[in-house]
C-alpha cells in the first residue's frame, strides 16, 4: 500500500470528479486511515443509498414485529406445526441466526490469536453482525413458544417446590449459551471499538458528537501505557472467545444430537456445528465486506485480497461439510438399523428430497468453483456463493428438523410440514430486521477498526 501520496495520505489514480476520490485512493498514513473512516460519519452528504437501504429494511422489519404480534394475539396454529412435526421455522431460524452469530466473534478472535494481519479490515463488520444476528436469534425461542409472557420458562429457575422446570428442554441450555455468549461479545466488540471512538472524538465537528464519542472512548489517550492495557486485555479476551464460540454452538449441536431420533443421535454434530457456523458466517460477512465497501467506498481499505482470503476458508469450510454428510451417510446405512436407513432414503428420495438436494449443491458444490483465483476474485462471484451458502444453511437446519420429526419411528405417525405465510414472514422479516440494525451500526460507528489498520501501515512504511 505504500505509494507516492499527497500531504493527506492519499494518492489519485488517473483523473477523477471530486465525489470520486475516494474511489481512487491507496493509503499510506495514519492521518489517510481517519479520513477513510471518519469521513462518511461525519458528512451528512453522503448517505442517499443509505437512506434507501434504511427505508426498505425499515418496511420488512414492520413486517417481522406485525406477524410477531398477530402471532402472539392468534397463537401458534399459525405456523406450519402439527402434532408430529412439532419444531418449524422458528427453531430453524433460531440455529441458523445462532450459528452466524457465533461465526462472528469466532472469526475476529481466531485470526487476532494466529496474527492475521488481513483481519484489521473486517473484525469489526464480523463483530457487530455477532450481536445483531445473535439477538436476532434470542427472540425465536420465544417466537416458538408463542406466549412472550412466559419468557422466563427458558431459564431453569427454581420455584416453590425447589424444581428446575423445563430442565428436560434442550433450550434451557441454550439459554444460558446464548446469555453468556451475548454479553462477552458485546464486551469483546467495545473493546475493540475504545480507540477508534477516541478517533472520532478527536475529530468531531459539533460539540454534541464530541461529548457523546468522549463518554464512550472512556478517556482514551492512546498513551504506551493505554495500548499495553489495551493490547493484554483484548488478547485475553479473544484467548477466552474461541472455547466459548465452540461450546456455544456445540450445545446448540447437542439440542439434536442428546436425542433417540433417527438422523439426530450422532456424535458429529457438535463439531460440524461449529464448522457450519464459521461456514455462515464468513459467507455473511464476505456479503456485508461487499456492500460497505461499496457504500462508503472503502476500497482502499478492504481489497480484493481480503475476499480472496475468505473465499480460501469458505472453501475449507464447504469440504469439511461434505465430508459431515458423507460421515453422517456412511453412519446410517453402517449401522443396520431399519429407522436409520428409512431416514437416509427418505432424505434422498421422500418428500423433501428437492430441498435436499439443493442444501447439498449450495453447502458442497457451490463452493468448489473457488479453487479458482479468478473465482475468487470476482465480487458478483463471491456475492452469489456467498448467498448459496446461506440459502443452503438455511436448508439444512429445517431439514434437520423436518427430515427427522416427518419420519421418525412409528410409521403411523409420519406425517409432513407444510408452512403457511407467517413462516416465511417471520424469516424475511428477520432478515429486514438485522440489515436494519446494520445499517445502524454503519451510520454511527467506524466499520473499520482505525486503530488497527493505523498500526499496519505504520509498520508497512516504517519498512
Amino acid at each position: 500500500m505504500t505509494i507516492v501520496a499527497d500531504s493527506t495520505g492519499f494518492s489519485n489514480r488517473g483523473t477523477a470528479r471530486p465525489d470520486e476520490d475516494w474511489r481512487f485512493t491507496r493509503v499510506n498514513s495514519s492521518e489517510a486511515v481517519n479520513v477513510l473512516v471518519t469521513g462518511p460519519l461525519l458528512d451528512r452528504e453522503r448517505w442517499r443509498r443509505w437512506w434507501i437501504a434504511l427505508v426498505a429494511s425499515a418496511l420488512l422489519t414492520v413486517v417481522f414485529f406485525g406477524a410477531m404480534f398477530y402471532l402472539f394475539v392468534e397463537g401458534i396454529g399459525i405456523f406450519g406445526n402439527n402434532s408430529i412435526v412439532v419444531w418449524g421455522f422458528p427453531i430453524a431460524n433460531y440455529v441458523w441466526w445462532i450459528g452466524i452469530g457465533n461465526a462472528g466473534t469466532l472469526i475476529s478472535s481466531m485470526l487476532l490469536l494466529t496474527h492475521q494481519r488481513w483481519r484489521a479490515a473486517i473484525n469489526r463488520l464480523a463483530e457487530a453482525m455477532t450481536l445483531i444476528a445473535v439477538a436476532i436469534a434470542g427472540l425465536m425461542p420465544i417466537v416458538h413458544m408463542g406466549r412472550p409472557l412466559y419468557f422466563y420458562w427458558l431459564a431453569p429457575y427454581p420455584n416453590t417446590m425447589g424444581l428446575w422446570p423445563q430442565w428436560r428442554s434442550a433450550l434451557v441450555w441454550d439459554f444460558w449459551a446464548i446469555l453468556s455468549y451475548l454479553c462477552f461479545s458485546i464486551i469483546f466488540w467495545y473493546t475493540g471499538l475504545i480507540p477508534d471512538l477516541a478517533t472520532l472524538r478527536d475529530r468531531a465537528t459539533t460539540h454534541a458528537k464530541r461529548v457523546a464519542y468522549g463518554a464512550l472512548a472512556l478517556g482514551w489517550r492512546n498513551s504506551a501505557r493505554h495500548r499495553h492495557i489495551y493490547q493484554t486485555y483484548y488478547r485475553t479476551m479473544a484467548a477466552l472467545a474461541v472455547p466459548l464460540v465452540c461450546s456455544v454452538h456445540s450445545i446448540v449441536g447437542l439440542d439434536f444430537a442428546a436425542s433417540l431420533m433417527p438422523g439426530w443421535q450422532e456424535t458429529i454434530f457438535p463439531p460440524y456445528f461449529v464448522v457450519g457456523a464459521m461456514y455462515s458466517g464468513f459467507a455473511m460477512v464476505a456479503v456485508l465486506c461487499v456492500a460497505v465497501r461499496w457504500g462508503l467506498r472503502l476500497e482502499a481499505l478492504i481489497t480484493m485480497r481480503h475476499f480472496d482470503m475468505m473465499a480460501k476458508i469458505m472453501l475449507m469450510a464447504g469440504t469439511v461439510m461434505l465430508l459431515s454428510y458423507a460421515t453422517e451417510w456412511f453412519s446410517g446405512w453402517y449401522s443396520g438399523r431399519g429407522a436409520d436407513r428409512r431416514f437416509l432414503a427418505f432424505s434422498f428420495a421422500g418428500a423433501y428430497a428437492p430441498f435436499y438436494w439443493t442444501m447439498i449443491f449450495c453447502n458442497c458444490l457451490a463452493v468448489q468453483a473457488f479453487w479458482f483465483r479468478a473465482a475468487r476474485r470476482s465480487l458478483p462471484a463471491i456475492i452469489a456463493i456467498s448467498v448459496l451458502i446461506n440459502i443452503g444453511m438455511w436448508l439444512e437446519r429445517i431439514l434437520i428438523v423436518l427430515n427427522t420429526l416427518s419420519h421418525h419411528y412409528v410409521v403411523s405417525m409420519w406425517r409432513l410440514f407444510y408452512p403457511t405465510l407467517w413462516d416465511w414472514l417471520i424469516l424475511a422479516g428477520s432478515l429486514g430486521f438485522f440489515a436494519f440494525l446494520y445499517l445502524l451500526f454503519v451510520r454511527f460507528f467506524p466499520v473499520v477498526s482505525m486503530h488497527e489498520v493505523r498500526q499496519l501501515v505504520h509498520e508497512e512504511t516504517a519498512g
